[in-house]
């Protein structure tokens, strides 16, 4: 039985959605239990009586706005997700949920909960839709605006043994992002981690960012700067393509009913393209899973974002990432 922390008012809707998902999660999955960090009065009003069991609310006023600097949090021992982030530190919860300040909840881990032995930085890492039947892992996609080789070489790591715990996929193939296939591609940083990543078995050496959708490896790493350009980026076309296709079908009867005809095919392809589907990212390298959830998140992505937190909890996968850099490293 896992108990997960929920930073209950951090999301850009606030606590509505948050509870709503967790409820959801909690009728699916009867082996954790919650702690809910918030306003009291609020959260009570959201939650149906016979829930109460499962869920234990932490009182507190104070919440971090996307407006304040992450390094606040590290003063306002009051706020939502400080104390989120305590429970984890003091094995009150074996997780944490939010879809609060990323600064916030990375900085805090990152100090509170503390680094995996073997690790330099953590890193945010995300599920990218292919067009075969999988998803590609990329890292970093945001903790680190500036990485190093040896930096690259732990999310190579990191990410493989993520793939293998809790995405289950057996010897998962990783590709260091640059601007060509070539080893000699790529700038002093990425020529650096590629000696230092062959190390790692199933490297397949470089990939290009075309890579990443068509699903030719299992795991891509680069820095956090590029990588979250390439999130953002990935986002503004899977928005846009569905607005051209919405305003295309408009525009004749026989577009209509093509589309009525399609209506299997688009459905398909909104799950695939949907963050909900992947709840959230996980800050890989902190010694308990974390999940940061976008701040838009919907119930359906809280849902998943909690289910995705008992799986890295239910897995070995930082004491796997410990021996595995011990070994690497060597």
């Amino acid at each position: 039985m896992h108990t997960i922390a929920i930073d209950a008012m951090g999301g850009d809707f606030g606590p509505e959605p948050i509870i709503e998902g967790l409820i959801s999660a909690l009728k699916s999955n009867n082996n954790f239990t919650a702690i809910a960090v918030g306003k009291k009065d609020e959260l009570l009003s959201l939650i149906p009586q016979n829930f109460l069991s499962r869920i234990e609310i932490l009182d507190t006023d104070d919440v971090i706005s996307m407006s304040d600097s992450a390094t606040d949090a590290l003063k306002r021992k009051e706020s939502t997700i400080y104390k989120a982030i305590e429970l984890v530190r003091e094995g009150k919860a074996g997780a944490l949920v939010s879809a609060g300040h990323s600064g916030a909840s990375m900085s805090l881990a990152t100090v509170r909960i503390g680094r995996i032995k073997g690790v330099s930085r953590p890193a945010i890492a995300t599920l990218m839709p292919t067009s075969e039947n999988q998803n590609t892992l990329v890292l970093d996609v945001g903790a680190n605006v500036d990485s190093d080789a040896k930096n690259l070489f732990q999310f190579a790591v990191m990410g493989q043994v993520y793939a293998e715990d809790v995405l289950q996929l057996e010897d998962p193939i990783i590709g260091l992002l640059s601007n060509g296939e070539e080893e000699s591609k790529g700038n002093e940083v990425t020529k650096e981690a590629y000696g230092l990543i062959s190390k790692v078995p199933n490297f397949a050496g470089n990939v290009e960012g075309s890579d990443i959708f068509k699903g030719t490896v299992d795991v891509v790493v680069c820095d956090g700067f590029v990588g979250n350009i390439l999130l953002k980026t990935a986002e503004g076309v899977a928005d846009t393509i569905g607005k051209i296709i919405k305003k295309s079908l408009k525009r004749s009867l026989i577009s209509i009913a093509g589309a009525v005809l399609m209506r299997k095919v688009f459905k398909n392809l909104k799950v695939r393209v949907d963050y909900a589907e992947y709840g959230g990212a996980p800050l890989l390298g902190v010694k308990a899973p974390v999940i940061i959830a976008h701040g838009k998140s919907n119930p359906k992505a809280i849902h998943n974002a909690i289910l995705h937190a008992i799986s890295a909890a239910s897995s070995n996968l930082n004491d796997d990432i410990e021996e595995r850099l011990a070994k690497y490293s060597k």
